[in-house]
């Protein structure tokens, strides 16, 4: 996934939804936002720790809590106690996600606009047929990345 185009706008943004849940926008949270934007695939709490380094663990989870309650960021869990961090999809774009299920690695996904579409049509009318209004969507994959992959 590539990083946002402008990273101003990301932190304007950004800094908007934080004074709408409550919350300031500190250093240390721009920082988190600043990781994850860059990271191209969602990252769990030690890479974040791992790319801001100025931020103690214990602070940056309060700091991705502030984060998850004003609607910035989003935790994946990848089964167990893997959990991973990213970036909201209304900031991101809508995607998908491949989750390794030996290793817990969890890696964006974006598919063809046509088939995005497809599957888009194929969910509402599943979700039409038992009474279910869908207002979104997301997928994610479970199997094994290349890494694990060429192990077995």
């Amino acid at each position: 996934m590539e990083p946002p185009k402008d990273l101003e706008q990301l932190h304007e943004d950004v800094k908007q939804r934080l004074a709408v849940a409550g919350h300031r926008y500190t250093d240390g949270r721009r920082a988190l936002v600043s990781a994850l934007a860059t990271a191209q695939r969602p990252l769990t709490l030690r890479d974040i720790v791992s790319r801001v380094p100025d931020v103690p663990q214990s602070s940056a989870y309060r700091n991705l809590e502030a984060l998850r309650e004003g609607g910035v960021v989003v935790r994946i869990s990848a089964g167990g106690d893997r959990s991973h961090f990213e970036l909201a999809e209304s900031l991101l774009g809508h995607h998908h996600h491949l989750i390794c299920v030996t290793c817990g690695t969890i890696e964006d996904m974006r598919i063809d606009g046509a088939l995005e579409a497809e599957v888009d049509r194929a969910l509402t009318g599943a979700a039409g047929e038992a009474g279910f209004t869908p207002l979104r969507h997301s997928l994610d994959l479970y199997g094994e990345c290349s890494d694990c992959g060429e192990v077995a």
